[in-house]
């Protein structure tokens, strides 16, 4: 007998259907579906190896599922990378600085890679505001984290997604953070971060990588 259809894609959400994962000659996970609604957030929790930095490379479009289907608003993503891409912001374990820039300058050109954004609200939102004339040579570890989250506020994108996004943030900057995805999700914004602490985020949903491992 032939196999039964997929079920229908959500309408309205990001979503994911039995997605599967491979590195290498590894099956990271599989079977692992969510859906994350506007306004809402997802927490990707598991030890070390279990595939949370892959699952966001996968809904950031930067590597493809073994098996299942990514898909935003009922549209699979992979029919149009670019504009999937255009919705939303990645920000791995690399702040992706260059060190002769300024604070400023990285925040106007990332910035400008989206058709311009405020600047000024965005060197404000992380604290920024003393460092703005600073080359990024001169940063610490958690100035350059506060740099690489500065562009979330720099330029509008409707999708978070966030590798370990408090790695070296003392507690004002874990304080921004927070409040950053709290106004972002309060306008409809969606965000899923991969995380080993727990955060306060109200409402999220957890989604363990562990329960999917092959």
């Amino acid at each position: 007998m032939p196999a039964p259809p997929p079920p229908p894609l959500p309408a309205i959400g990001f979503a994911a259907t039995g997605l599967a994962c491979r590195r290498g000659e590894r099956l990271v996970f599989a079977g692992l579906s969510f859906l994350l609604a506007p306004g809402e957030a997802l927490l990707l929790t598991g030890p070390n190896g279990s595939g949370k930095s892959s699952l966001l490379r996968l809904m950031a479009g930067l590597a493809r599922p073994e098996a299942g289907l990514l898909a935003w608003d009922g549209a699979a993503v992979g029919d149009d990378p670019a504009a999937h891409r255009a919705r939303l912001h990645f920000i791995g374990h690399q702040e992706a600085v260059k060190p002769v820039l300024t604070v400023a300058e990285t925040l106007a050109f990332w910035a400008g890679m989206r058709g311009g954004g405020d600047v000024a609200a965005a060197l404000g939102r992380f604290r920024l505001e003393t460092l703005a004339d600073w080359p990024c040579r001169m940063l610490s570890a958690g100035q350059r984290r506060r740099l690489a989250l500065a562009r979330l506020a720099a330029s509008p994108a409707p999708l978070w997604l966030l590798d370990e996004p408090t790695t070296a943030l003392d507690s004002d900057a874990l304080a921004d953070l927070l409040e950053a995805i709290a106004a972002h999700r309060a306008q409809g914004g969606r965000v899923a971060l991969s995380t080993h602490a727990a955060l306060p985020l109200a409402g999220a949903t957890n989604l363990s990588l562990a329960d999917f491992t092959p």
